[in-house]
Parts: structure tokens; sequence; C-alpha cells
């Protein structure tokens, strides 16, 4: 029996040599679980610092994008009121220009009672008094346009005749700066000059205070030369002519027509300033 026992002792020894160990394995295991899971806390800890961070700068993102739909929503509805505004405003400018025409062809017909002076004949027995002609070319009505006769210009170059003008409007001539403005015109009718002859045939008329031919000759540079580099001073002048006349909407459809087209000119400085007149 004592033999039994003691060949019992050594099998209990290793059987808690070998728990010890399993023991001693298990606790590693979780030391190396709670590391682990301690390392998982702290990422996530900064993942959802980040999430939210994200989802805080969306957010805001959201706010602005409503801020600036909202904003658009506005612009465009104030866009569609100042459209129609401009085009009310367009046709009650194209309108008066068109009345003023009417009246100056009635004045030039000799059939109105205006005290507006008459247009004189461009060329010394060209038409008898009173007889109708074109207000803006001083051709008879009714007969082709001709070219009026310029002996005193036969010899003279283009740009003398445009020289010429201009002297004779510092005089005072303005009837003779319109008469070489002319020349040129119909010895240059494709000239790129042409509409600085016509501007200045506008500038001789505002000069003489002649307001109702000014602002449709404006109007003739302002529509048909496009790309000429008095367009904004003749639309500008074309607003003085009107405000001279007392009609300040019309005048600040032009002023305005100057600053969004060409803000950066001289006249639009000067528009801009009328505009801010109250």
């Amino acid at each position: 029996m004592k033999s039994g026992r003691l060949l019992l002792i050594p099998a209990f020894l290793l059987s808690a040599c070998a728990s010890k160990n399993d023991l001693n394995y298990v606790q590693g295991q979780v030391s190396e679980l709670k590391q682990e899971s301690r390392v998982i806390k702290e990422q996530s800890a900064g993942s959802y610092s980040e999430i939210t961070q994200y989802r805080e700068e969306i957010a805001a993102l959201r706010g602005k994008i409503d801020e600036l739909r909202h904003n658009y929503e506005i612009s465009m509805r104030r866009t569609d009121m100042e459209d129609s505004l401009l085009v009310k405003k367009t046709d009650t400018l194209e309108s008066r220009i068109a009345r003023i025409e009417q009246s100056l062809a009635v004045d030039a017909s000799g059939g109105g009672d205006s005290q507006t002076p008459k247009l004189v004949p461009s060329a010394p027995g060209s038409a008898a008094p009173g007889t109708g002609t074109d207000v803006l070319t001083g051709q008879l009505k009714g007969q082709s346009p001709v070219k009026a006769p310029v002996p005193q210009f036969a010899s003279a170059t283009d740009e003398a005749l445009l020289n010429e003008g201009l002297v004779r409007m510092k005089k005072q001539d303005f009837t003779g700066a319109r008469e070489s403005f002319k020349a040129f015109m119909n010895a240059n009718p494709k000239s790129p000059k042409v509409a600085d002859a016509q501007f200045y045939m506008a500038e001789s008329y505002f000069n003489e205070k002649w307001y109702e031919k000014a602002i449709i000759i404006y109007d003739e540079v302002f529509r048909r030369y496009t790309k000429n580099a008095k367009r904004p001073a003749a639309r500008y002048k074309q607003g003085l002519s009107f405000e001279k006349l007392g009609d300040k909407a019309n005048a600040r459809t032009c002023y305005k027509d100057v600053v969004n087209l060409y803000p950066k000119s001289p006249e639009a400085k000067l528009a801009q300033k009328n505009l801010d007149k109250k």
C-alpha cells in the first residue's frame, strides 16, 4: 500500500505543474486580450472623435449649401425682377426716342408748331427753306440719298475733314462742323471712323442744346457701332440729354447701361455719380 501511495505523489506533482503552466498561459492570453482591448478602445475613441468632427463639418457644409441656395433663389428673383424692370425701361426709352423722331420729322416738314429749330440743309442751294429733310443725313425726303456736294473739301484728306469739323465745333460753328462730318461720312461710308463722325455730329447738337436731335444720333452710335470706343460716351451723353429735357427716368436707364456694360470706362464713374444723386 505504501508503495502505491508513493507512486501517486509524482503523478500529483506533475498534474499540479501542468495546471500552473496552463494558468500562466491563460493569464498571458488574458493580458494580451486586455492590451488589445485597450488599444482598440483608444483607436475607437480616436475614430469616434474623427467621425464626430466629420459629422460637424458635414453639418456646417450643409448649412452653407442651404444658405447659398437661399441666397441664390433670392438673387434669381431679384434678377428676374430687375430684368423685367429693365425691359420695361428699355421699352419706355425706345418709345421716347420714337416720339422724338416723329416730332422732329413733323418739325422738319413744317407741319408742327414746335419752337425747336429746324435742320439747316447740308449744302447751300440744295433745298428751299421749309423743305422736308431727314433728321440724320439732311437728305431731301422722297429722293434717293446722294452725296452732298463738297467742292470745298475736294482736295482735303479724310483726317482733315474730321479735324476741320472739330475745329469748327470749337468755334461754335455747329452747322459748318456738321457739314464737315457729313462730307466725311458720304466719302467714306465704310470707314471705321464713320462712328466717330456721327458721334461728333451728336456732340454738335448737344453743344447747341438741341437735345432731341442729340438723343437720336447718340442712340444711333450706341446701337449700330457696338465695338466703337465712343459707345459708352454716346450712351452717357444720351442720358445727359434726357436729363437736360427733364426726363430723369430714361436718363437713369442710360446711366445704368453705361455702368453695367462698361464698368471700367471713365463714363461709368460719371454715370454712377449721376445715379447716386437723390
